[in-house]
Formats: structure tokens, sequence, C-alpha cells
């Protein structure tokens, strides 16, 4: 019987190999080797080479619509916060407090007072800078002012919030600004959000990435939700950049994903298209023309990752409706797309799994895969 010499593969050899399946064309490539999400060594080569140099989606600027808002996510292993002053801009600090290493806010919230570390109760102003320490005017030249909490790059986007621990990144805006003018017709930003969770799933950050980045898997991995209308006809693939894939559904009229009569900005055939865009390495959103829904990708180690998600319904679809069909729609569409997320958990808690068997290997990609293609080859540019 022939196994798998996966589990064995030197770092090297894996990289080496990705490298060479990136340079491939979709006749050829094949998925990545299964170490690739297993391997201890080469997620902490991603935390250091990917999440600790691009640009990570935390969330949507709308989730922090007043001053002291704040909420917390976990970049590389980096504990942050971001909190929106009252200058109305959004900062975010190092969520670590400068005496013992504690971590300062948990979740999300309102923070108006200062940051009160729970171990020793240094306290911090919003901004970062350290206000006092329980007794340490005993400690010879000790001054609360030249102690304060490192700023972590941030950035707007569309309506997103973007951080990033590299001082050397080019802007996000120029990195996406050819999403930004495939988008634009849709105005995004306005869309009003309807939920948002945090969710840790059993499994590796790019199995669920790759997963999003086609769309071959729909109609028989959703076939209780988006499956029956989502035929593999219907999808385009598309070239994308060394910043972000993407690839297109059409859909057909009378079914979600359709412009509501009242939106003059989309025309022809943009009416009744869906936009799926991975931009790497790890914020997916799917926007169509009533609504759009997003994850954003949080390691949490080898086998796990925090989901960050939520979706959002344009505004004239809301605006039309009475208070209770508001309601009514909201509900509905909320246990729909948290529907469509379980169908999604369960198969790429899978895969995860699948991916530790010794019999395991890279299978061929089809036609409808380009994009994971693509996202290979930008994991080579990264990581060699």
């Amino acid at each position: 019987m022939k196994t798998s010499s996966a589990a064995n593969k030197p770092l090297q050899q894996l990289l080496d190999e990705i490298s060479e399946n990136a340079n491939k064309n979709i006749q050829k490539a094949h998925s990545l080797s299964p170490q690739a999400y297993t391997s201890q060594a080469f997620n902490q080569l991603e935390l250091e080479k990917i999440f600790r140099t691009d640009w990570i989606c935390i969330g949507r600027s709308c989730e922090l619509p007043e001053a002291g808002d704040y909420l917390t996510s976990e970049i590389a292993e980096q504990p942050i916060y971001t909190i929106r002053n009252a200058d109305n801009e959004i900062r975010s600090y190092s969520n670590v407090c400068l005496h013992r290493l504690m971590v300062l806010l948990e979740g999300k919230g309102k923070q108006t007072r200062p940051i009160v570390c729970p171990y020793h109760a240094w306290t911090y102003q919003t901004d970062g800078q350290l206000v006092r320490g329980p007794e340490m005017h005993c400690r010879e030249g000790f001054d609360p002012s030249e102690h304060r909490l490192p700023e972590v790059r941030t950035e707007l986007w569309e309506g997103w919030i973007y951080v990033t621990l590299n001082d050397d990144a080019s802007a996000i805006s120029d990195q996406l600004e050819p999403l930004r003018e495939i988008l634009a017709p849709y105005h995004m930003e306005n869309y009003v959000q309807i939920t948002q969770s945090d969710s840790t799933w059993d499994t590796n950050w790019k199995c669920l990435a790759e997963n999003f980045m086609e769309s071959y898997h729909l109609p028989r991995a959703h076939r209780g939700t988006i499956g029956p209308i989502s035929p593999l006809a219907d999808m385009e693939m598309t070239p994308g950049t060394e910043h972000f894939n993407y690839h297109l559904i059409r859909k057909k009229e009378g079914v979600a994903g359709i412009a509501h009569p009242d939106n003059t900005a989309l025309t022809g055939q943009w009416r009744n298209t869906t936009v799926l865009a991975s931009i790497y390495p790890s914020h997916l959103i799917a926007v169509a023309p009533d609504y759009f829904w997003y994850l954003s990708l949080q390691p949490k180690g080898v086998d796990k990752v925090q989901v960050r998600y939520g979706v959002s319904i344009a505004p004239e679809v809301l605006a039309e409706k009475t208070e209770e069909d508001k309601k009514d729609f909201i509900e509905k569409t909320i246990s729909f797309f948290n529907s469509v997320n379980e169908e999604d958990k369960l198969v790429v808690e899978g895969i995860f799994r699948g991916a530790k068997g010794m019999l395991s290997g890279g299978g061929p990609l089809c036609r409808l895969e380009e994009s994971n293609l693509e996202f290979y080859q930008y994991l080579a540019r990264k990581l060699n």
C-alpha cells in the first residue's frame, strides 16, 4: 500500500513543492500538500512572513460608531485593541500591559474611562498613554508619561478596518485599488450590517480561505441553502492581482443576489452578479447587489481559526419594508447565512481531518479552482 510521506517532509521540501506547483497552469496544478495545513513549522512561517507583514481586516468601521467603542483582535499572536477616539478617528494599540504582559481588554464594548489592567491595576488612557502604576512612585525615576502602549498601523478601506504590524507595507488603498474599481458600483460601504459574530472553527485557516475562493463546491456542499441557485455554468473565473483574487456568479432572475429596482448604480449584467473576493491573506467578501457577507480569519495555531463573520444588506432593500417586515426579513436572512456557515464549517473541518491522514495527498485542480492556484502563487511569493 502506498502511503503519503507528507507528515515527514522537511519544511524546505514543502516550500519547494509549493513553488513548483505555483508555476504550473490550471491544467497541471494540484492542491496543496496535506502538510501545508498540519505542519507546525509551516504555520510558524506563515505567522512570520504573512500575518506579521500583510494587512489584516479586523471588521467594519460601522462596528465602532461612537467614541470609546472598541473591538479586540489577535494578529500573529499579537493582541490588539482598536478604538474610535474622541476625534472620530479609529486607532489600534497593543493590548498588552507594559508591566507584566497581561491582556488589557477582551471582546468588544465601550471604553470611555481609562483602561485598568485586571492584574495590577496599571492604568492607561484609551490612546495607550500610561497614567499610573500603583506604588510605582516608590521606584526611583519612574515617570508614567514616558510609557505608552505601542500603536498599530491602521487604515480604512471602503468601510473596512485594516491593521498591519509592518510599518513598511504599502497603503491598503493602493494595494486594493483594482478591486475598488470593480466593487465601486455596489457602494458596499453603505450596506447596513445586520449581524456580526466571532467563533472558533477546528480547522486550518487556509482550508476555510480556499473554500471561499471557489464556488465549485456550492451545488453539493450547500445543497440545503445556496446550492440550488448556484449552477456551475453560472460561475466565471477572472484573473486577480498579487493582493487578491476574485470570481463571479451570474444569478438568474427571481433569486437573492439581484439588484433592487431602486438601485440605479448597477447596470447590465452587474445587476445580477455576485463578486466573491478573497483579499490576501484572510479577508473574504461575497458582494451581491442586495447584500454582502464576509469572513475575516485569524489563525489560532495550526488547527484552529477565529472567524469574524458579518452580513450586511443594501439600504434600498430595507428602506421599502415596514418595521415588522424588516424585522422578519432580517431574522430570516441571519438564519439563512448561519446555515450557509454551518455547511462550510462541516466541510472545512472535514478537510482538516482528512489532511492528517497518512494516505492523503494533493489532488488535481478543476478549471473552477483557478483562484486557488492564484492563492498558491501568493503563498509561494510570501514564504520563499
